[in-house]
């Protein structure tokens, strides 16, 4: 039986290198940090506001350290192609903050060409900051007879200069492990085709000829949009169209193939395996991530998705969630708000937002206006004027209801001062305004007492519908403790 899809939390090159297998892989998709030193931030769309709030997601920015320089002797002293390639950068560019960038990319593209298989693909989406140098260092992981094609991918937004040529694309190098043998589907990506041009062209049983056409091969230039205001849109940075993903999987794998993101961001690879009938692998170092791809599945395919699929890599007990709160307090946040399905409160900086650490909108009714439910989370010591700050957030904000979640277990006290705050009455009964919630219930699966109303829940920016077609179904796998084995 194959192995469920997975979405890891962590590192990728610690995560390729503990759990893929050699040639397990069938395509790998990667859409890399460009070292454009510039700070992403998820955008949300607050309710009865214009205004977006944000949340800085991830920052690109590299620089020469001890970390960096550390990475660029453990590929140097592996010897071979890549290793002269990287003394040949460091010759070049000096120990510079792009020799960092490339000094972490050189590992982790020797991984990827580790797991795939024989017949496998590599699609590396780049932008014209890095791209020369990724070229290079992709020529030294392969060899250069394993390069495919340079696609390159138009869109109508970006940049405007005066002083040069607008950039309007984004470069995608094709790569194959073999140079005899790979997969490619071309009857699957056929595009519409106009009568002047003399392109090749397939009929609809997928042979070459002239009679019944159905469509041309693509070319290597693509005009695929992701448009500002498209339905598609999650407000997650760097996010790619689906359309875009669609066409490489269908390209470069057949039904039933696993296909790798190493840095899978809002989810669109994984989106896209799912809907083709693929296995999938996802991984990406940040819980904001990791929560979003769960909320755009559910959206996309129902709540019976997460029968299909693992992840690796969350806290599972209340140990794991303490040494996470320690080590980065944000990603702590945004752990313990997905497990009740609220969201970072915007903000222009990291942590909270006016005394608000999280949001969760819902609907009471089918018809009724959005409603509120706001969250403070604490990892220390819990004292009564927690509940009295939540409490005044609640009036500020009119909010409906107020949820403290924390590691520790509230006093009598504080239970009283909770239970002081009154109810919201709704259609579905009486809920408490200010519900204390720990860590350790959230583990065992107790969540929030609001209205659930199908379909109504507005957290998230919802995905829209899709059910794959003929898509294989998986046995339920839990979050395990243990540690996987890896894919075969």
């Amino acid at each position: 039986m194959p192995e469920p899809n997975t979405l890891y939390y962590g590192d990728n090159l610690d995560v390729l290198r503990r759990h893929v297998r050699d040639e397990s892989v069938d395509l790998v998709y990667l859409d890399p940090p460009f070292n454009s030193n510039a700070d992403y931030n998820v955008l949300f769309a607050e309710h009865g506001e214009k205004a977006a709030a944000q949340v800085r997601a991830f920052t690109d920015t590299w620089e020469w350290n001890t970390v960096a320089s550390a990475a660029y002797q453990e590929t140097v002293e592996a010897g071979g192609r890549v290793a002269e390639t990287m003394r040949a950068f460091r010759l070049m560019v000096g120990a510079s903050d792009i020799l960092a960038y490339l000094s972490m990319m050189a590992p982790r593209l020797v991984e990827l060409a580790r797991v795939m298989t024989p017949t496998g693909s590599l699609f590396l989406h780049c932008d014209p900051t890095a791209s020369h140098y990724l070229k290079l260092l992709l020529d030294a992981v392969f060899g250069p007879s394993q390069f495919r094609n340079e696609i390159i991918w138009h869109y109508d937004y970006g940049a405007r200069s005066k002083r040069t040529f607008g950039t309007k694309h984004d470069v995608i190098f094709w790569y194959s492990k073999s140079s005899a043998a790979w997969t490619f589907n071309a009857a699957e990506v056929l595009v519409p085709y106009e009568s002047k041009m003399t392109e090749w062209r397939y009929t609809r049983g997928g042979q070459a000829g002239k009679e019944m056409p159905a469509g041309k091969v693509p070319s290597d230039v693509w005009d695929i949009k992701l448009n500002a205001m498209s339905k598609e849109r999650l407000g997650y940075p760097t996010q790619k169209p689906f359309a875009l993903m669609e066409r490489i999987i269908k390209a470069a794998s057949k039904p039933g193939d696993l296909i790798l993101d190493p840095f899978c961001g809002c989810g669109t690879t994984i989106d896209a395996a799912q809907a083709a009938g693929r296995r999938w692998i996802g991984i990406d170092v940040t819980h904001l991530a990791v929560g979003l791809i769960k909320h755009r599945l559910v959206d996309r395919y129902g709540p019976e998705i997460t029968a299909t699929y693992r992840v690796i890599g969350e806290p599972t007990t209340v140990d794991d969630a303490a040494v996470l709160a320690r080590e980065d307090p944000f990603q702590f946040q945004a752990w313990a708000l997905g497990l009740v399905g609220a969201r970072i409160a915007g903000s222009d900086k990291k942590g909270g937002d006016k005394g608000i650490d999280g949001r969760l909108y819902f609907h009471d009714s089918d018809a009724g206006p959005t409603r509120q439910i706001v969250f403070s989370v604490k990892a220390g010591h819990l004292v009564p004027a927690y509940v009295r700050d939540l409490s005044g957030v609640l009036q500020r904000e009119e909010a409906d209801i107020g949820v403290l979640l924390s590691f520790e277990a509230p006093s009598a006290g504080i239970r009283a001062e909770a239970a002081d705050s009154g109810y919201y009455d709704s259609p579905w009964g009486r809920h408490p305004r200010i519900q204390l919630r720990t860590i350790r219930e959230l583990l065992d699966g107790k969540g929030i007492d609001y209205p659930h109303v199908t379909g109504a829940n507005v957290t998230h920016r919802r995905a829209q519908r899709v059910r794959p077609a003929g898509a294989e179904s998986l046995e339920l796998f839990t979050h395990a403790a243990e540690e996987p084995e890896p894919y075969a």
